[in-house]
Order: structure tokens, then sequence, then C-alpha cells
């Protein structure tokens, strides 16, 4: 297992690097990984590669945790070689094998055209330089390379956000950012195309769980390894009587009929292939040789 590069982080960064390779580490830890959403970024993953008729041979699990979408992928291209990456040794160490990586999404060590494959479920999200991920990425891709990655988006946890926003500021009179802000769908479509995908689609679905109260979501996020690390986080605990009146906000809100609190998961797709030869390409703008309207059968308009 290789050790972090030694590149240094860029001078401002919103997410402290440290602290999601302790929580990642934390999670690690037997018998305490909470995998649902894990699980559902990874089976999003297999079905988009289900649509794809191409054999893979050189694979990177990027944001690997306990290794089970690279092992879901070496049971489907048995002939791969698959190389597993993550902030957290301590996942690394729990799937002793020689090809693991301790890693930063931002610092990449890999060479250009390493890989015709890679996937990423769960880590994206708390990059601070997603720009500058994404285009190590589509380098470390062969020609014609697919990436495929997902991690939750911008509408997750809003009900959580609101409710802690509001009752520091009712009962403290002041706010601190107690949920991560993470990034909506359309702005990832974006970065993919500024990093230089071909083909580039990002699109989101939404779910919801239900939790008996607020507390025990909280509860759960820590042992997913998915608590607040900002930059900026306050780094006292947040005080008993927010956490109780937020508990309060949240039920008042958004509480089920049956007791139980909603908490929403938007979980964001994106796939991106490193540009190749024989691939198809847009045409110009006014290129087009057939009509919409004859299309349709309509007849079209004058504005």
């Amino acid at each position: 297992m290789t050790k972090p590069p030694t590149s240094a982080p860029a001078p401002i960064e919103m997410f402290d690097r440290r602290q999601v390779r302790r929580q990642r580490q934390r999670a690690a830890r037997p018998g305490t990984f909470v995998d649902f959403i894990k699980n559902l970024m990874v089976e999003d993953l297999l079905d988009r590669l289900q649509l794809i008729n191409r054999r893979f041979t050189r694979i990177l699990d990027l944001g690997s945790h306990d290794g089970r979408l690279g092992q879901a992928l070496a049971a489907r291209f048995p002939d791969a070689v698959i190389v597993y990456a993550d902030p957290a040794e301590a996942w690394l160490r729990g799937l002793a094998r020689p090809e693991a990586v301790a890693c930063d999404a931002d610092f990449l060590p890999f060479r250009d055209e390493s890989f015709d494959l890679i996937v990423s479920a769960g880590l994206l999200h708390w990059t601070n330089d997603l720009p500058g991920a994404l285009i190590q990425i589509n380098r470390a891709l062969t020609p014609d390379g697919l990436f495929l990655a997902a991690f939750p988006g911008g509408g997750t946890l809003y009900e959580l956000r609101r409710a802690l926003l509001d009752a520091e500021e009712e009962v403290t009179g002041r706010v601190a950012p107690r949920v991560a802000p993470m990034i909506e769908v359309r702005d990832a479509g974006a970065l993919l195309q500024r990093a230089r995908f071909a083909l580039p689609v990002a699109d989101s679905d939404h779910f919801t769980v239900t939790y008996a109260d607020p507390l025990k979501l909280l509860a759960e996020l820590r042992a997913m390894g998915e608590t607040n690390a900002l930059e900026g986080r306050p780094r006292a605990f947040l005080r008993r009587d927010v956490l109780l009146r937020a508990a309060a906000l949240y039920a008042e809100r958004f509480g089920q009929d049956n007791g139980r609190i909603p908490a929403t998961v938007e979980l964001i797709s994106l796939q991106g292939w490193a540009p190749g030869p024989g691939q198809p390409k847009p045409l110009r703008p006014g290129s087009a040789k057939a009509n919409l309207a004859d299309a349709l059968g309509v007849k079209e308009k004058n504005q």
C-alpha cells in the first residue's frame, strides 16, 4: 500500500482533508460502517455499466471504502487489474491487497493513460478542487476510457440543514455551518465539460430515508463518516439546547404521521469518456439538414 502523495494542498480549502480522512478512518472500524448510501451508489454505477458493451482491463476504484464496488467489477471483468484508492488507509488495510493506494481525489498519483475505467462512489463531494480532480481523472484514462461517479448532491439533507440553522439562530442569535454544502447537478455537468470529457452526462435521483428521530440520523451520519468536515466548521460541540431545539423543529416541519422523520438523499451520477478516435462528435450549430417541424408534422411559425 502506498502512502499519500506529498503535494501541498491549495492555500484555501473548503474541506478539511485531515478531518475527511479521520472520519473515513473511524467509519472503517469493524462493525461501525453504515452502508446503505454506498449500496445505492454502487448499484447505480453497476446498472450504468450494464448498458456499455465494453471489456475493461485496468480499473481504478476511487474512494473504495470496503472495496465492494471493485469486488463486483472483479467478478464482472475477471481478467482486469483493479486498483483500490481511498484517503483512509484503514479501509485499504482491510482489503489486504497490493493494488491499494492511499490518496485524495485532489492529488492522484497515477501516470497519464493508466486506466480504461475509473469509477468513484462516494468521494467526490469531499473534494476541494473538483474541476482539478476531474481533469486529473481524464488524464489518467486511456483514450476512449470511461469515467463513472456517484455522490450526494445539493438536495441531500436539506431538512437537517434548515432545522440546525434555524435552531441555532433562535437559541444563540448566531448561525454556523453545520452541514457541508454539496454541488448541484447542473454544475456537475458543466464541470465534466470543462474537464473536456466527451459525451458528458450528469443526472440525479432523490431518495427518502426515515428515522425514529433526528438524533438517530446524526448517529448514522457519523457511522458513515459523513459528518461535517468543512474547514470553517465550529470546533466546539453543538450545544445541547440547540440540538434539542433543532430536533423539535425537524419533527414539527418535516415529521410524518407515523412519528418518523424523513431525510432526503440526492444522488448525482456522472458519466464521461476520455477523448478518443472514432467517438461521435456533436454537429456544428446550424449544420442540420432536417427541419424539426417537418419531422413533427407541424407547420413552422416565424416569430
